[in-house]
């Protein structure tokens, strides 16, 4: 259920994005302007830098906003347990500790996504019923916008990492999309039963044996994807983050090629104009910066990851997405949906035991 009156707390690394300092602190003045429900950020980074800009986009003396010293920052070619150990007063370390401390709900950082995501999962730690976490992501559709989970935090799960990842993504789409009863599917290379690999297989079995925990609709295949009816998408790490990427370079390609082809003549640039509607209401269809941070779900805090060249308004987006999770009490969510399934799955076996005792 969603709350107004909790003071969410949201520590934004500000030293890790690829655009500077100045791009983060936008986002978070943006975020201030944006949200008027009780909020406390916290600007995480070089004391000098940061008071510096917070006084500059007039927000130093904001009561919502407060800064943390952090004399470090990690860069993006940095490997994560290397990282952790050597700059233990990096902004993102920081941000992260003051989850684990109980000072804020949320981390948003836009820096090493390697490095985020190991030092989230050691400081933090997974939650109670949780293995492995997850990140999720909320994709553009035709007709909605849904959950991928995961896009790339674990590239080579088993079989129950994919059911926690359909608890996880449902409460995400709940929390942060708004759906009441998200539809579930489980992408595979056909929808028949039988079809896919032993891992995808053996999930599918688990997912129709949660119950009513889930809300699952079966096998959905790749040209389904963004046509079809599902809240929530569920794949391994790896095909997930192709998935991404892969829809990342189509959407780059195509905006190079209309490009190209639309400025090529005056009489194809007065048609630009003439299609210039059309554009905007695509773009209110499919909202990419309201929902550019990924979280790293399955945590005791919330880590939200956002694109490391984000823009401020991007980055406004991601906190957002935190702030959403937080007011919902997204974990309190999942860790009741995880207690819920155990007794399915336990008949489930038990019920699998029994034919194979009576055989």
């Amino acid at each position: 259920m969603h709350d107004s009156n909790l003071v969410a707390s949201i520590a934004v690394d500000v030293m890790g994005s690829d655009s500077g300092p100045e791009e983060v602190v936008k986002g978070i003045k943006r975020a201030l302007e944006e949200d008027r429900q009780p909020l406390e950020i916290i600007a995480v980074g070089d004391e000098d830098i940061v008071v510096k800009l917070l006084k500059k986009h007039g927000i130093y003396k904001n009561k919502r906003v407060s800064n943390l010293h952090a004399g470090e920052t990690i860069n993006m070619g940095e490997k994560p347990m290397q990282a952790l150990k050597a700059k233990k007063d990096a902004s993102m370390i920081r941000a992260i500790e003051l989850v684990k401390l109980g000072k804020a709900d949320a981390v948003v950082s836009c820096g090493n996504t390697g490095v985020l995501m190991t030092a989230g999962t050691v400081k933090l730690r997974t939650m109670c019923g949780i293995e492995r976490p997850a990140l999720g992501s909320i994709m553009p559709g035709k007709n909605r916008q849904f959950v991928m989970i995961d896009v790339g935090a674990n590239p080579d799960p088993k079989p129950q990492n994919l059911l926690d990842n359909a608890i996880l993504g449902a409460n995400y789409a709940r929390s942060v999309i708004g759906v009441r009863n998200p539809k579930v599917g489980l992408l595979c290379n056909g929808t028949e039963e039988g079809k896919g690999n032993s891992l995808v297989q053996a999930a599918h079995k688990l997912l129709k044996d949660a119950g009513d925990v889930i809300n699952y609709g079966g096998l959905i295949e790749g040209f389904d994807v963004f046509d079809g009816d599902c809240d929530v998408i569920v794949c391994d790490g790896f095909t997930g983050n192709l998935l991404l990427k892969t829809l990342e370079g189509v959407i780059k390609m195509f905006k190079g090629l209309l490009k190209e082809e639309l400025t090529r003549g005056w009489l194809r640039k007065l048609g630009l104009l003439l299609l210039a509607g059309a554009f905007r209401a695509i773009k209110k269809r499919v909202p990419i910066e309201k929902y550019c941070g990924a979280p790293l779900l399955g945590l005791n805090g919330l880590v939200v990851k956002a694109h490391g060249s984000s823009n401020a308004k991007q980055i406004e987006g991601a906190i957002s997405i935190a702030l959403r999770c937080v007011r919902n009490r997204m974990n309190e969510s999942i860790t009741q949906d995880v207690a819920r399934v155990h007794p399915y799955l336990k008949e489930a076996k038990a019920r699998a035991i029994d034919v194979d005792d009576s055989e």
